[in-house]
């Protein structure tokens, strides 16, 4: 199995779960401090083309107004279906470290508008980022879906991950959905193109 060599003599002991303990809470201090600033430089890029209406690749105008923003509110279903509520939400669940949960859920979007000849592919991608049992963003299931999910993976249909898919789905909108709405981050937003457009 490939890993990391360390020679002999470099070598120093850790302190085993105190270190991961110590190690974990500065990085969870720090990614506090950087979600509201990864957030407000999303937010800063996202403006001019607000402002604008600078056309994006598809000559589509992106347009983010307080309606839309309001629509967020009314179901998951409406933030997801908004290429902004994606990008928004994804960095408040990075805030909470559970940004595989979308980038899962999107990821199954994606695969689901795969070409049968590349599903083989796509899906060892995705079972092994987020199924497997050690993956690096692994999702939260149980044993026995995981165990279904990594069958149908090795048979792929377009309807492969649908399970797994609809458990992360009812975990985001059950669980992190409810504090988007009541986050700063979003409350902030709304009321920033509020004033805009009472302005």
């Amino acid at each position: 199995m490939p890993g990391f060599f360390f020679p002999h003599n470099n070598m120093t002991e850790l302190n085993g779960k105190d270190d991961c303990k110590l190690a974990e809470g500065k990085i969870h201090k720090k990614k506090q401090k950087a979600f509201g600033a990864d957030l407000k430089n999303y937010l800063k890029c996202m403006v001019p083309h607000i402002e604008s209406g600078i056309k994006t690749s598809k000559s589509r105008n992106v347009m983010l107004s307080a309606e839309e923003v309001i629509q967020w509110s009314q179901s998951l279903e409406k933030l997801l279906a908004s290429q902004s509520g994606q990008g928004v939400f994804r960095e408040f669940l990075k805030s909470e470290f559970s940004e595989e949960n979308i980038e899962f859920w999107l990821a199954c979007e994606d695969y689901k508008k795969t070409k049968s000849d590349n599903l083989h592919g796509k899906a060892e991608r995705i079972y092994e980022e987020f199924v497997q049992s050690d993956a690096i963003k692994q999702i939260n299931i149980d044993y026995q879906m995981r165990e279904a999910t990594a069958k149908r993976a090795q048979d792929p249909t377009h309807t492969s991950f649908d399970e797994a898919q609809k458990t992360v789905y009812i975990l985001m909108e059950r669980d992190s959905y409810p504090r988007f709405l009541k986050s700063k981050a979003y409350r902030n937003l709304l009321n920033q193109l509020q004033t805009n457009t009472s302005s």
